[in-house]
């Protein structure tokens, strides 16, 4: 019999949730398949490696020297696939994955067109949501990884900058502003803003960035909080404010010369955009493929 990595997976897995239930339930697999890879393996290594208790497994000494190597394959097994990924091309099967509303409705929809060019044989499915339901997806194997516009802090959850993303100042062709291309935050502070509500990563990220340039978001002069971008691009094409939105988010406004997207002078608004998968997951070689090319991508290109 040959060490596989398989196997330290399986160890790993069991070790890291402390019940072989759980780890075939993250796994996909039977209780007794999970069972029988253990004992092949300790049976390999001619010893102990899980102390089986009414509450918990817990490693054995040979266990505990175990578990950082089966994680550095883990790892390994990772970075070969996302390596490799970038020669695959005959991929094909069914991607399901979920993300949050502004990459679910105005990111990934422009390079869904370019990855099936160049990978036709994957079938995506895409899930819209907010963050709290693809996380309770992943976790019950319903959905394969997600896509979020903030950092989520999850012990069972793997956390992977993908994309960066900048907020612009956004306002209708007809206001004051629109044959500016820059424009210094003096004087931009005095019109009517439009905002996403408190909360909202946008908002978060507006305000964070205000914050280091020593603006209180008190000092914004917001005269409507609306629930979701389109209510908020809307607003602004009536002429009710201005506002900071993703330029992703009205490429088609833009196009048809409803809205223009101006820069402030020496300000950032950055955020970026994650992956999350399970820890216990080993993604399959078409979500490495289809992230690999998320990274590839410029957002505002």
């Amino acid at each position: 019999m040959a060490l596989n990595f398989h196997q330290l997976h399986i160890f790993h897995t069991v070790a890291e949730k402390g019940s072989f239930s759980a780890a075939a339930q993250a796994l996909h697999m039977t209780q007794p398949a999970v069972t029988m890879q253990i004992q092949s393996l300790e049976e390999y290594f001619g010893t102990k490696l899980l102390l089986r208790s009414t509450k918990r497994i817990e490693p054995t000494e040979a266990g505990k020297m175990l578990i950082p190597y089966a994680k550095m394959s883990i790892k390994l097994m990772r970075e070969t696939e996302e390596t490799m990924a970038n020669y695959t091309q005959m991929l094909e099967g069914r991607l399901q994955l979920g993300a949050s509303l502004t990459i679910g409705e105005y990111v990934l929809p422009r390079l869904l067109g370019p990855f099936g060019q160049q990978y036709p044989h994957i079938h995506v499915v895409l899930k819209v949501m907010n963050t709290a339901e693809i996380v309770e997806q992943i976790l019950q194997n319903q959905l394969s990884f997600g896509l979020v516009e903030a950092p989520v802090e999850h012990p069972d959850m793997v956390l992977e900058p993908v994309m960066e993303d900048e907020l612009k100042l956004i306002v209708p062709t007809d206001h004051p502003l629109a044959n500016k291309e820059i424009i210094g935050l003096e004087h931009v502070m005095g019109y009517p803003f439009v905002l996403r509500e408190r909360g909202s990563g946008t908002r978060q990220v507006m305000e964070d960035g205000l914050s280091k340039l020593s603006v209180r978001p008190e000092a914004i002069r917001t005269v409507m909080e609306l629930g979701s971008t389109g209510a908020v691009k809307s607003a602004v094409e009536a002429g009710l404010g201005i506002t900071m939105l993703s330029p992703s988010s009205v490429k088609h406004e833009v196009a048809l010369g409803l809205l223009k997207v101006i820069d402030i002078k020496d300000a950032s608004f950055k955020r970026k955009f994650y992956s999350i998968h399970s820890k216990s997951a080993i993604l399959p070689l078409s979500a490495v493929t289809f992230l690999s090319f998320l990274r590839s991508q410029k957002l505002h290109a």
